[in-house]
């Protein structure tokens, strides 16, 4: 979603800066973009600089299995010029900005202390047709993995599907869930032999 959001703003003219705390993928946009756009690693001071510069922000953290970090908190927030818009794409894993809170397509914005908030949950669901032909391009090959080899053999051959593993006889196996849900957790590969 952030790199799709930032070919669009680069697109339409804006000043674009990524931030993220992995170095080997801020290389790699920096290649992308040509050094259209700036990357920096993402600290408290690096976000906080950004933020208070922008005049529109998109918060595309993910956390596999767990929920979203807090990006701009409440002190933050108040810092902001009136009329910035924040853009929060991890809503559905609770959202990065402590004012966050889902909206829905019908009702997608909402002001809080002079910022405006587009926090929809299910952005796809804006353009369901083409988001389930997407979803099934990429999921269609490990569905058929799975329907030729079986659950156990298609997760013993293929890492991606034992990555994306939930649940495997009612034990937790995706760490993230299980310290979201407050579970234990078991080794996927422990249970598949």
């Amino acid at each position: 979603m952030g790199f799709n959001a930032a070919r669009i703003a680069l697109g339409l003219g804006a000043d674009v800066c990524i931030l993220d705390k992995s170095l080997p993928r801020l290389r790699e946009l920096d290649t992308l973009f040509n050094g259209q756009l700036k990357t920096q690693f993402a600290t408290n001071e690096s976000i906080e600089q950004q933020v208070l510069a922008a005049d529109m922000v998109i918060g595309a953290v993910l956390i596999p299995g767990g929920q979203a970090p807090s990006l701009i908190d409440r002190s933050l927030l108040e810092r902001l010029s009136r009329g910035v818009v924040l853009v929060d794409v991890s809503i559905d894993q609770g959202g990065c900005f402590e004012s966050s809170r889902p909206t829905t397509h019908d009702a997608p914005t909402y002001i809080d202390s002079g910022v405006v908030h587009y926090c929809v949950a299910n952005m796809p669901g804006a353009v369901a047709r083409t988001s389930t032909f997407a979803l099934t391009h990429a999921t269609l090959p490990f569905i058929r993995e799975l329907a030729d080899k079986g659950c156990q053999q298609a997760l013993h051959d293929n890492p991606h599907l034992l990555n994306g593993l939930n649940i495997y006889q009612g034990h937790l196996t995706h760490a993230a869930v299980a310290t979201a849900q407050q579970r234990d957790y078991q080794e996927p590969v422990s249970l598949i032999g």
